[in-house]
């Protein structure tokens, strides 16, 4: 019992901070906060269940971002999946 409350409290922190770190991110340009962010809530999903909700929307919109701007699978799929290098290019001759 007394474990598992000191386990929630050091992931709380740990997950606490680098979230913090990844919003101080958004205004500093050393610190990617499109990575940071994400990965503190990962920290904080391991125990909480509202971090992992979190975390899971971030996801679905991150995908349709990316879907908006041609990237992801929704892209992938609509080109025909993965191609060879070269695969478009008529044959020589």
């Amino acid at each position: 019992m007394l474990f598992k409350s000191a386990r929630q409290v050091i992931i709380f922190v740990v997950g606490s901070i680098v979230v913090l770190v990844g919003i101080a991110g958004i205004v500093l340009p050393l610190i990617p906060a499109v990575v940071v962010i994400p990965a503190g809530l990962a920290i904080l999903a391991t125990e909480f269940i509202w971090a992992r909700r979190l975390l899971k929307e971030l996801k679905r919109r991150a995908q349709q971002a990316g879907n908006m701007v041609g990237i992801g699978r929704a892209a992938t799929q609509a080109s025909g999946g993965d191609s060879k290098p070269g695969g478009d290019r008529a044959a020589p001759g």
